[in-house]
């Protein structure tokens, strides 16, 4: 069975889960600034939502985070996108992204999944077969507009196999 979507519901969860990863990151003591770029052109063709600069001992630094909000926690996966939108045939954006890391956030339960990248995507794409491919459909104006398709990767599986994975609760 395809999980059907309304736009404006999507767009608005994904809103609220970039809201909370940005009060998250401000409460830290080593950031500087956070900046949310997910409706500036140049930022959305490279699919990064924040820019997190932030200076330690080491110096300074600008970390480039894809946000994704996932209202589904108790399916015990990652929803990774490999088709975005399936009548445009564009990428998803697990298979694009030039963020740093991608913030796969629960947001009901508060649980920030941080994906180093590229390596969560190379290690993706040579182990996507062994994972259940699904899809889902947008609805715009009460009519499916288009699917998304990605893998249900475990979190358990990929966390063990891919280094650097971090798992936080944040309030």
């Amino acid at each position: 069975m395809v999980r059907e979507y309304e736009m404006v519901d999507t767009d608005s969860r994904g809103k609220a889960g970039t809201a909370d990863i940005e009060e998250y990151l401000n409460q830290l003591p080593e950031t500087m600034r956070v900046i949310n770029v997910e409706d500036e052109d140049k930022y959305r063709s490279q699919d990064v939502d924040l820019i997190w600069l932030r200076e330690d001992d080491s110096g300074y630094h600008e970390t480039l985070i894809e946000v994704k909000a996932d209202y589904q926690e108790k399916t015990g996966n990652y929803f990774l996108e490999t088709i975005s939108n399936n009548k445009k045939d564009t990428p998803g954006c697990f298979m694009y992204t030039e963020a740093n890391y991608v913030y796969y956030y629960f947001f009901n339960i508060k649980e920030l999944h941080i994906l180093p990248m590229p390596a969560s995507r190379e290690w993706f794409i040579t182990n996507m077969d062994r994972f259940k491919e699904i899809a889902t459909s947008t609805r715009i104006n009460g009519i499916i507009a288009y699917h998304t398709i990605g893998r249900l990767v475990p979190k358990e599986v990929m966390q063990k196999e891919v280094d650097g994975i971090q798992v936080l609760t944040i309030s």
